[in-house]
């Protein structure tokens, strides 16, 4: 077969530009530590690094989020942290405020520091985080929450009942925000099923002028309780299902108490099938006792009442489901009792005592209700840690994965240079040599 010279000269001149490229990869290669430099070099394994690469991207984005939603989650705690001292504060001074050797400038000192503490409870309630939003007003991160009502004049919530969500996970979001009105409005009076009141001399239609004092109550068996209140054809009136009064006779030297159904105040009806002798501090079990024997009746609602102290002919005091109270109408309503005179008619030591202790119940009720939602924020801070553990170990197995299918084995690659090296050096000076033959040479 004839060959050419021109044939001779392009086929070197191919092989030099060949192994001159594949020199290039190599070194591109090594400089950028990356096997797949195109998809050309490798389209399963670049396939598999685009998806594995938007995971990656995905699984950080996640990472951002719980790292947000902890830090908005640390904020919300470290206000629930002051709210809780806040209102340990305020108990404590509350027992203070109960020692009978107080006078009226004393009361009216507590009564001022405890106003104090109603803005402070304000200040927090309408808190902001790092970004200037409302922490407790729902969804309405602009509005400021809590604000006084110019027609009621009562403390009012201006927000929703929204919380502000992150997508921390593919599957799950996390609420990061708080609704004010589940915080500081929804809090349950009294003992949380029922709260008791003076209800006032049944003779004199005034205040208790006996020296009685009721403790908050306790509900004993919960089932009893709700189906009590749920038995419509236990009350007068079933929308007020729950509204006692136990009232007090003294005759003599003997005391005696009947239990009535109020739950329509024009026919109040006994509940006791005869009146109970009073023994100061000793339980008294709310229940009906006018029905016929069981299974009819007689029927426990579940709960009781402990009085003690000297109650006067016709004193008594109510019962009623517990409600709704906010933590500001339950300051409010100290401060006014601190302020008030105490007299021996208008309003006696004993109703002062019995008012104090009736808002140091629901003080107690708003510290419950702040550490369920302490309980619940720390549950997602948890989660949040569970969250990252997890997000951390898919970073570290997506790097891995993009390591297999992109990096470079530098061990291959530079033997693989080095061996291409050679190639090209010997193509070069085969080029060099071929390319000085002639038959010109040999004439």
């Amino acid at each position: 077969m004839r060959v050419s010279s021109n044939q001779i000269f392009q086929s070197g001149v191919l092989g030099v530009s060949r192994n001159q490229a594949d020199l290039l990869k190599l070194q591109n290669q090594l400089s950028t530590g990356r096997r797949v430099l195109t998809p050309a070099d490798d389209p399963v394994a670049a396939a598999q690094a685009v998806v594995v690469a938007q995971s990656q991207s995905v699984n950080v984005q996640h990472l951002d989020a719980q790292g947000n939603a902890k830090s908005q989650l640390t904020t919300v705690e470290g206000y629930l942290s002051s709210l809780t001292d806040l209102l340990q504060n305020v108990r404590e001074r509350l027992v203070q405020a109960g020692n009978s050797t107080l006078n009226a400038a004393d009361r009216r000192a507590i009564g001022t520091e405890l106003q104090a503490r109603l803005e402070a409870l304000t200040g927090l309630a309408n808190a902001t985080d790092g970004r200037g939003e409302f922490l407790f007003s729902g969804f309405k991160g602009d509005t400021r929450p809590f604000a006084i009502d110019p027609v009621s004049g009562d403390m009012a919530y201006f927000g929703d009942s929204g919380e502000r969500k992150l997508q921390v996970d593919g599957s799950r979001q996390m609420s990061t925000s708080i609704a004010g009105d589940d915080l500081f409005m929804r809090v349950r009076n009294g003992n949380g099923a029922f709260q008791v009141q003076t209800g006032g001399n049944v003779l004199t239609l005034g205040i208790n002028q006996g020296t009685a004092k009721m403790d908050s109550g306790s509900v004993t068996d919960v089932a009893s309780w709700r189906a009590a209140m749920a038995n419509t054809a236990l009350w007068n009136t079933p929308a007020n299902a729950g509204d006692l009064r136990v009232e007090f006779t003294v005759i003599g030297t003997t005391t005696t108490y009947q239990i009535y159904d109020v739950s329509n105040p024009a026919t109040p009806e006994a509940l006791l099938a005869a009146p109970v002798s009073y023994v100061p501090g000793q339980a008294i079990a709310l229940q009906k006792t006018t029905l016929a024997p069981p299974p009819a009746g007689p029927i426990d609602f579940g709960a009781n009442v402990v009085i003690d102290g000297v109650p006067a002919n016709g004193d008594s005091f109510t019962i009623s489901q517990s409600s709704n109270q906010s933590m500001f109408e339950t300051l409010q309503n100290l401060v006014a009792a601190l302020n008030a005179p105490v007299s021996t008619t208008t309003y006696t030591w004993t109703e002062y005592y019995n008012t104090v202790s009736r808002e140091m119940a629901n003080v107690d009720q708003a510290l419950e209700n702040v550490s369920r939602v302490r309980s619940l924020v720390g549950t997602r801070m948890n989660d949040l840690d569970s969250l990252g553990e997890v997000a951390e170990d898919n970073k570290l197995q997506y790097a891995s994965r993009l390591s297999e299918l992109q990096d470079l084995d530098y061990a291959k690659a530079i033997s693989d240079f080095t061996q291409k090296q050679m190639q090209l050096e010997a193509a070069l000076s085969s080029f060099a040599k071929t390319g000085q033959l002639s038959l010109f040479n040999y004439l």
